[in-house]
């Protein structure tokens, strides 16, 4: 299991533990703070353009020099907004004991892209969203003409896992995330091109995520070849052997999202955990 599982889960999946959920969580100042400078669309488009820089200039230093920073950034990242992948399976047992699920732009692509997508939920043990939404709403709207990032959408459970099938066909990652961990607020649905986070995680190698519980595996005898599944993969873990005619996953690269699932017709991929891979066991 992850660190997180064993620090706030109880030796459990702690992001299954509706007590990381709770709104008595909100009544830290700290967090709470966090949280309206977090989605504060200009204050987050202005730190969102200074960390890519960094990262960028990090990409040039030496390998030591590059490796020191990239565990001090991890490190401070998991106390404050640290996420981990995971499947859509668990994602419907969160919204199973969840009581609020609002649907809101994310603030990485109105970044990267200058485009609205409605790609993050907020979620919330309390009916309505709670003291969550309460902060959301208390925020400063954009000025006249500007893109409203807090409009909010509130779903049923029904329609939020119906969105998030659709999200899996548009080949985007499932991840919740902490604001001051232990506290989950958000669901995101994330990709390596314009989410920031799986960018500093996968092109950059700095880590402010887990991977999944889970590593993905294909049946040899199902796969016909189509490599579907290759398209859908955000981070470079299924490969094609030309002399089989085959997709090969390979489990040191391998999140465990099992959004490759969503795309193969013979249903040839399968998860398991990932303490019963040999080579994937110890790498999170």
């Amino acid at each position: 299991m992850c660190e997180f599982c064993l620090k706030h889960g109880e030796g459990e999946k702690w992001y299954l533990q509706a007590k990381n959920y709770s709104d008595d969580l909100l009544s830290d100042v700290r967090r709470r703070r966090f949280i309206e400078e977090f989605s504060d669309p200009k204050a987050f488009a202005a730190r969102a353009a200074q960390s890519l820089q960094r990262l960028q200039r990090l990409n040039r230093a030496p390998r030591l020099i590059k490796d020191m920073i990239g565990r001090i950034v991890t490190h401070k990242m998991k106390r404050v907004h640290f996420g981990q992948v995971v499947p859509i399976e668990e994602i419907e047992q969160i919204f199973g004991f969840t009581n609020s699920i609002t649907r809101v732009a994310c603030v990485c692509r109105q970044t990267t892209l200058g485009k609205e997508k409605r790609y993050c939920y907020g979620i919330s043990l309390a009916p309505n969203g709670g003291r969550l939404v309460e902060i959301f709403r208390s925020l400063t709207r954009g000025s006249p003409g500007e893109p409203d990032l807090m409009r909010f959408e509130t779903l049923s459970k029904d329609e939020a896992i119906s969105a998030f099938r659709q999200h899996e066909h548009e080949g985007l990652c499932h991840t919740v995330w902490t604001f001051y961990t232990p506290f989950i607020a958000g669901i995101c649905n994330c990709d390596r091109s314009d989410c920031l986070a799986m960018r500093s995680t996968v092109t950059h190698a700095v880590p402010v995520m887990f991977r999944a519980e889970y590593v993905a595996k294909i049946a040899p005898e199902e796969c016909t070849g189509c490599r579907e599944c290759m398209r859908l993969c955000q981070f470079g873990a299924i490969t094609f052997s030309p002399s089989n005619k085959k997709t090969v996953i390979d489990q040191r690269w391998c999140y465990g999202c099992g959004i490759c699932r969503s795309v193969c017709k013979k249903d040839a991929i399968h998860l398991e955990d990932r303490a019963t891979s040999p080579i994937a066991a110890a790498l999170w």
